[in-house]
């Protein structure tokens, strides 16, 4: 409130005090000062009637004073100045040379739909050299190993043991290399620059071979011609990854693949993710999963993790140029776009009737999208993606 308004407040309150000091004490001069109500009286509360306590006294030029609050500021009051007691007119409106369209902005949800890794991704190579060490010295620093407790003498798995054994050169231990954890060049447990021994490729042979079976079940040596090899894993990298099948999902496991769609044909087409804009009653994480719908259709079991935005992007709006009055025209309206994080658990995109006008798709790594995207696009969007 203002010191003015204040000060027509003080005045009505100042001459509700006289009034009810004349009809109280009549004898009294300055009834501010000695208007003392009785306990009887019914201007009083039952709290206020119990206190023995009188009126503090106000001067009576308050009411040609205006009175300084802490939220206005000291002013010295002047003969050419109008009575405090009026009110001053409020300032004119401010004008302005905005557009006068209601609102410049089309406001759209969109979802950053992704498929999480699938492997982990492969070490690198001080992390594999790192691995062999804490191996190496974990044999070295833990109790021997003792075969009789694991294998019954003389049995077909205690004669498999020591034949795999002596071709680990005495290291029970079967992802080392060549080490003796107990002889005296324990010490020497670090390997060479240039060595494959650390590698997980040569690890991962190592395991294979000495998965093997050497002796039979009644207990004969078995030929090395003769051995079967145990099944190999899946490789790591699929036939998507050799064809570079961007449209697959079974390609780049140990990365996170994102969903992003074309729209256009030719030259106007352009990379995005799906969007759509927002209904007049609807939340975002509503609308991107009915864009979702719309654009990669319903044969994908898809989860939108959370309703706030993980990112958004802004087009601005495009207006001509100023008239004599200083007024714009809108000429194209822009978009606030804001990404919902989502993920596919089964299924594949299909675009097949979409409602968005979209002609293609692609899985793509946080790596490709950066070469697919518009700049302006992937700088609102790239602090959005996993780091792998």
């Amino acid at each position: 409130m203002r010191s003015d308004e204040w000060s027509v407040h003080w005045d009505l309150l100042i001459q509700n005090w006289k009034a009810v000091g004349a009809q109280s004490s009549p004898q009294s001069s300055d009834p501010l000062m000695d208007l003392t109500p009785s306990k009887g009286s019914q201007l009083l509360c039952s709290q206020c009637a119990r206190s023995s306590r009188t009126i503090p006294r106000l001067p009576l030029s308050s009411a040609n004073t205006a009175w300084r609050y802490y939220a206005s500021e000291a002013t010295n009051p002047s003969p050419s100045e109008p009575s405090s007691s009026t009110t001053t007119p409020p300032p004119p409106p401010v004008t302005s040379n905005l557009p006068k369209s209601p609102n410049p902005y089309r406001i759209k949800s969109g979802v950053i739909l992704s498929r999480p890794p699938i492997l982990t991704r492969d070490p690198t190579p001080f992390e594999s050299a790192f691995y062999l060490y804490q191996k190496r010295l974990n044999e070295r620093l833990t109790a021997p190993f003792r075969r009789e407790f694991y294998y019954k003498p003389d049995s077909a798995a205690d004669l498999d043991f020591r034949i795999k054994l002596k071709e680990r050169h005495g290291v029970p231990a079967k992802d080392i290399g060549r080490y003796n954890p107990r002889g005296r060049m324990a010490w020497n447990d670090e390997v060479m620059i240039g060595s494959t021994t650390s590698s997980w490729e040569y690890m991962y042979e190592r395991l294979l071979k000495d998965a093997e079976v050497r002796v039979s079940e009644d207990g004969e040596p078995i030929p090395e011609e003769e051995r079967v090899p145990v099944e190999r894993p899946m490789p790591r990298r699929t036939e998507a990854d050799e064809k570079n099948d961007v449209r697959r999902l079974d390609r780049a496991l140990d990365k996170t693949l994102y969903l992003v769609v074309k729209k256009g044909e030719g030259e106007n087409a352009v990379w995005g993710f799906p969007e759509g804009p927002v209904l007049t009653e609807e939340a975002l994480h509503e609308t991107a999963a009915r864009v979702l719908a719309e654009s990669a259709g319903i044969n994908m079991n898809t989860w939108i993790v959370g309703r706030v935005p993980i990112a958004h992007h802004v087009i601005k709006p495009e207006f001509e140029p100023a008239d004599a009055n200083g007024e714009q025209r809108l000429v194209k309206r822009g978009e606030k776009i804001f990404f919902l994080k989502g993920r596919i658990m089964a299924g594949q995109a299909d675009l097949t009737d979409n409602k968005h006008g979209l002609t293609d798709f692609q899985w793509l790594t946080r790596d490709e999208l950066r070469k697919v995207l518009p700049y302006e696009y992937w700088w609102s969007v790239r602090n959005s993606f996993d780091l792998r």
